[in-house]
């Protein structure tokens, strides 16, 4: 569903459709202090609105941390993470403190560079982190809590299944 909605094909899906046949050590140098700025992240992608949460919330960053950590492969999860880096590190430069501290304008104008330079490339083999870091957002909201019931139109099971219900000859 991440690719149709994305329109493109979903990095380390392989990882899911292989299955667990064997057990390897978790990849790369992200940590849970990573976090904060991959929530930070979230949220300028999908800031919060009045009808619904951003996608700054905790589950998100973790769930990101993990995709990454547990099902991309080592090539894949290096380009992400030095993507990442380079990310926190123009922030730095350009307006002399971390993504997360940057104003929702400045966040969104550093974003956009690098959306531009994803779009530009995508003819090429290897994938560009800014489309991992946002096909991974937009997977990460959706299925969590606040992204299918207050984001998406939830419409839980009706009810509950009565199979010992009396009949009266006439009904439906």
């Amino acid at each position: 569903l991440t690719a149709a909605f994305l329109g493109t094909t979903v990095f380390g899906g392989q990882a899911f459709l292989s299955g667990c046949t064997s057990r390897r050590e978790a990849l790369g140098t992200l940590t849970d202090k990573d976090i904060p700025l991959l929530n930070a992240l979230g949220e300028a992608i999908l800031p919060a609105t009045s009808k619904s949460p951003g996608a700054g919330t905790d589950r998100v960053g973790k769930f990101v941390l993990s995709v990454v950590k547990d099902c991309y492969r080592e090539e894949e999860a290096q380009i992400f993470e030095s993507g990442i880096r380079t990310l926190q590190q123009d922030a730095k430069e350009r307006y002399g403190t971390d993504f997360g501290n940057l104003n929702p304008e400045d966040q969104t104008k550093l974003l956009t560079q690098y959306d531009k330079e994803a779009r530009e490339h995508e003819d090429r083999d290897e994938p560009h982190f800014y489309s991992m870091l946002l096909q991974l957002t937009i997977w990460g909201f959706f299925i969590s809590e606040p992204g299918a019931t207050q984001a998406l139109r939830y419409n839980p099971t009706p009810g509950r299944f009565e199979g010992c219900i009396p009949y009266e000859k006439g009904q439906a």
